[in-house]
């Protein structure tokens, strides 16, 4: 299943789910924007493993990937493994888009609380976690090995409640707005 979304430019991206004909594309996007970049064998590991894991790519109308975004649940425990937008398709809420549906995906397989790690320095990327609710909760000293980076560690404690989802809806409403982005 695919949902068509507009972005704000007017071109059409549809999110659906990833699989393993995306994973040389995603790849290419691991390199472009980490140090140490997944393998090809992780995220196929991932993708087998569809009870816990759900995976998505940012597909433009030519099928080019723009972006991807992971996300693992256990019970009622989830953790978003990965959100990324290729340095040539960011600013254009892609990757607003890619959180809201890996959110969604797991309040519905029943997740009361969502983690993610972010390095302490992408404050674009923090910017966009807190937008959607995401507290910081502590940090993870020397998480990113290649660098020494820490990574700051944030939470979406009631992913389930009024309040998340009153605010999952003012971001479904944002992101469909067809202006200028602020």
């Amino acid at each position: 299943m695919s949902i068509v979304e507009h972005a704000p430019t007017g071109s059409s991206i549809r999110l659906e789910p990833m699989k393993r004909k995306h994973v040389r594309d995603v790849l290419a996007i691991e390199r472009e924007v980490y140090i140490r970049p997944w393998s090809a064998a992780l995220f196929f590991s991932e993708l087998g493993q569809k009870k816990t894991r759900h995976y998505i790519v940012a597909a433009g109308p030519d099928d080019e990937i723009f972006g991807y975004a992971g996300l693992m649940v256990h019970g009622e425990d989830a953790h978003i493994t990965n959100v990324a937008v290729s340095p040539a398709h960011q600013s254009k809420r892609i990757g607003a888009r890619m959180l809201l549906n890996v959110v969604h995906e797991a309040r519905s397989r029943g997740a009361r609380k969502i983690t993610l790690e972010v390095r302490v320095t992408n404050w674009a990327a923090q910017r966009l976690y807190s937008w959607f609710g995401f507290r910081p909760v502590g940090i993870r000293r020397n998480y990113y090995a290649e660098t020494g980076e820490d990574a700051l560690v944030m939470m979406l404690d009631d992913a389930r409640g009024d309040e998340t989802t009153a605010r999952l809806d003012q971001v479904r409403s944002a992101l469909t707005f067809e202006g200028p982005q602020t």
